[in-house]
C-alpha cells in the first residue's frame, strides 16, 4: 500500500469510527430531535442555526435543505441560517461584538417553541453559546452539536457530540446528523 492509499485508509477509518460512535451514543436523542423539529414545523414555528466557519456552512446547508427540498419535493420549512447575511454579521459584529453576532437575530427572530440548533466543534465558541443561552431563556427548543471538547456544555435542551477530537471528523459527523434530522423530518412529515 502506498503512502498515500495508507492515508485515505486512515483518514475514512477516523470518520467511519466518528460518525459509528456519535450515532451509538446519541441515536435517541437524535430521534427525539426529529421529532420536536417536525411538530415545531407542524405548529407553524421555524428552525434557527448558527455556527462559525464550516459550521457557519453547515448551518446554511441545513436551512437550505428545509426551505428547499432533501429528498422530494415538498412543501418549504420555515428555517434560517444565522450566518448567512454578512450585512446583519458585520452590523451587529462592528456595533455590539462578534459574540452577540447570533445572539440579536434570535432575539430579532425567535420565538418561544421555535428550534435553535448551534453548532461549534469545540463546543466553545461564545457567540454561538450567547446565542443558545438567550433562545433557551425565550423559550426556544435548543440544540448543540459539537466535539468531545464540548460534551459538557450545560443548558441546552439536546446536546449531541462527537467522540473526537479532530475538526474535520467533528465536522464530518454532524454534516450527517444534520442530514439525516431533515430526512426523518420529511418521513414524519410527508410520508
Amino acid at each position: 500500500m502506498s503512502a498515500m492509499q495508507a492515508r485515505i485508509a486512515q483518514t475514512l477509518e477516523g470518520h467511519i469510527q466518528a460518525v459509528q460512535s456519535c450515532f451509538d451514543l446519541h441515536g435517541e436523542a437524535i430521534a427525539t430531535v426529529a421529532q420536536v423539529i417536525a411538530t415545531a414545523f407542524q405548529n407553524g414555528q421555524k428552525i434557527l442555526v448558527c455556527g462559525n466557519g464550516g459550521s457557519a456552512c453547515d448551518a446554511m446547508h441545513f436551512a437550505g435543505e428545509c426551505v428547499g427540498r432533501f429528498v422530494s419535493d415538498r412543501t418549504p420549512l420555515p428555517a434560517l441560517a444565522l450566518t448567512a447575511d454578512p450585512g446583519i454579521l458585520t452590523a451587529i459584529g462592528n456595533d455590539y461584538g462578534f459574540e452577540v453576532i447570533f445572539e440579536r437575530q434570535v432575539q430579532a427572530h425567535g420565538r418561544p417553541r421555535d428550534v435553535l440548533i448551534g453548532i461549534s466543534t469545540s463546543g466553545a465558541s461564545e457567540n454561538v453559546l450567547r446565542a443558545l443561552r438567550t433562545a433557551k431563556a425565550e423559550g426556544l427548543y435548543t440544540v448543540m452539536l459539537t466535539g468531545e471538547r464540548g460534551q459538557n456544555v450545560s443548558g441546552v435542551d439536546s446536546l449531541i457530540w462527537v467522540p473526537s477530537a479532530i475538526t474535520a471528523h467533528i465536522q464530518e459527523t454532524h454534516i450527517t446528523v444534520l442530514q439525516l434530522l431533515i430526512a426523518l423530518v420529511e418521513d414524519i412529515l410527508f410520508k
